[in-house]
């Protein structure tokens, strides 16, 4: 039955889509997720023929804001700027290029004015005229991985973070630019002219560059920074259908630089180096939809900790040395001689049922809601059985991390861990339940009745 309805299928999606788009249906294609579907159709339009290569300036990089715009709105996205015009000063001409500005708004009322911003590159190097057997003919730049996959993965990634809007305590700004692919211009002219004011408020950057193309899987670039990596390896802890590999050495300039300038963090997530780069051949057909779809669910977690965590600063080598060194003296619960011990006791179920559970609050907006689920927390016990370090591990809504963080930093003092008869820092994980369950119209955590 499949079979027989396939060609009807295939006819209505090719109606479906922009004049000039490349994608093509295959019977396989009909048991593709919708992310994959949306992901094939933006890559298809932004990369097709009548883009032209969507060089700076060209009505065909036009046409890519336009579609940009369009797709942000329809994810939910509040669109600042459809085209913020600047121009680019080339011979004999200028050449205007635009920037596309979409915007998220966080939910935290002391964090919302923080921006985590998240950009892709918009152009490509547009057309040119090569002779073939003593005939001229057009050769278009399609730029499928250069870079229709990086718009394509920030619309999808918009999509997500807007249905996910209630768990983002800073706000998230997505940015086209223009004018990328030779000069940087649209980075440039965002943070220096049309956003300069808000500048100190962007937190982190995350640039989104050819990610169709798997040779090398997924790559971060964080040009060495420490709180940067060290999402990444908070990552490796969850159960993600790709991890980023960490590299020193950057794949691509791109976007990220300018961010580098003005001290803000940034990350380039990319799939590595293809041969079809900068070439003709750059052509839908080259991409593996369904490693984008794999990438983005990482992409989705990251953005995620940077719009919830500690704000990374722009650390300079020293400053990163200092931390690992002090990070190297701390002991896990499991290799000291002594266990750290609360109320005479090592073991963590007696911290949790002792303190932890007749303490906690559920928060008001989570009870409403039905928000529920375990908070993984990491802290110390340091030397003279003070709590300390108090962080989340694995959260489960920023209002019952806070709660879990609340309760955990507020114990009492422990007796402290020895290892060699000597005092030491012991790190320690415990998991926090929260669990709703409903008896005789009252709400109880763990058992317990919550007031």
């Amino acid at each position: 039955m499949k079979r027989l309805f396939f060609p009807l299928a295939a006819a209505l999606l090719a109606l479906s889509l922009p004049l000039g788009a490349q994608f093509r249906g295959t019977l396989e294609e009909l048991d593709d997720s919708e992310t994959v579907h949306a992901l094939k159709e933006h890559v298809a339009y932004l990369s097709g023929a009548q883009m032209e290569g969507r060089k700076a300036g060209s009505e065909g990089e036009r046409m890519a804001a336009e579609y940009l715009s369009k797709a942000l709105k329809d994810c939910g996205i509040d669109v600042l700027s459809t085209g913020s015009e600047f121009g680019i000063a080339a011979s004999p001409d200028t050449i205007y290029s635009r920037n596309v500005v979409g915007f998220l708004q966080g939910w935290d009322k002391q964090q919302r004015d923080h921006y985590i911003l998240v950009g892709a590159r918009m152009d490509n190097l547009g057309w040119d005229t090569i002779t073939i057997d003593g005939e001229s003919q057009r050769r278009i730049y399609y730029g499928a991985n250069g870079n229709a996959s990086g718009m394509a993965m920030m619309i999808e990634l918009a999509r997500r973070l807007s249905y996910a809007r209630t768990l983002l305590r800073r706000s998230i700004i997505f940015v086209g630019f223009g004018g990328s692919a030779e000069s940087f211009a649209g980075a440039w002219y965002f943070l220096n002219r049309s956003f300069k004011d808000d500048v100190p408020k962007i937190d982190a950057m995350v640039n989104l560059d050819m990610l169709g193309v798997t040779n090398d899987g997924l790559l971060a670039y964080t040009a060495s920074n420490e709180d940067l990596n060290t999402v990444v390896q908070a990552l490796q802890g969850e159960l993600l259908p790709v991890q980023a590999k960490l590299v020193t050495q950057e794949p691509y300039p791109g976007d990220h630089i300018a961010f580098y300038d003005k001290q803000i963090p940034s990350v380039l997530f990319t799939t590595g180096r293809y041969l079809e780069h900068n070439s003709g051949r750059d052509s839908y057909d080259i991409i593996n939809f369904p490693y984008m779809e794999k990438a983005l669910e990482y992409i989705y977690s990251y953005v995620q900790h940077l719009a919830n965590g500690a704000k990374p600063l722009f650390r300079n080598s020293s400053t990163q040395s200092a931390s690992r060194k002090e990070q190297e003296s701390i002991y896990s619960f499991s290799d000291v001689d002594t266990k750290p011990m609360f109320l005479n006791s090592p073991e963590p179920s007696i911290f949790l049922e002792r303190w932890v559970y007749p303490y906690v609050k559920y928060p008001d907006y989570a009870l409403e809601n039905g928000i529920q689920g375990r908070v993984i927390v990491d802290f110390v016990i340091d030397e003279k059985g003070q709590v300390r370090d108090v962080k989340v591990a694995r959260g489960v809504h920023p209002l019952l991390d806070d709660e879990a963080v609340r309760v955990v930093s507020a114990s009492p003092k422990w007796k402290a861990g020895r290892h060699r008869g000597k005092k030491v820092k012991v790190a320690l994980s415990i998991a926090v339940d929260f669990r709703l369950t409903k008896e005789k119209g009252k709400f109880g955590i763990n058992g317990r009745t919550i007031k």
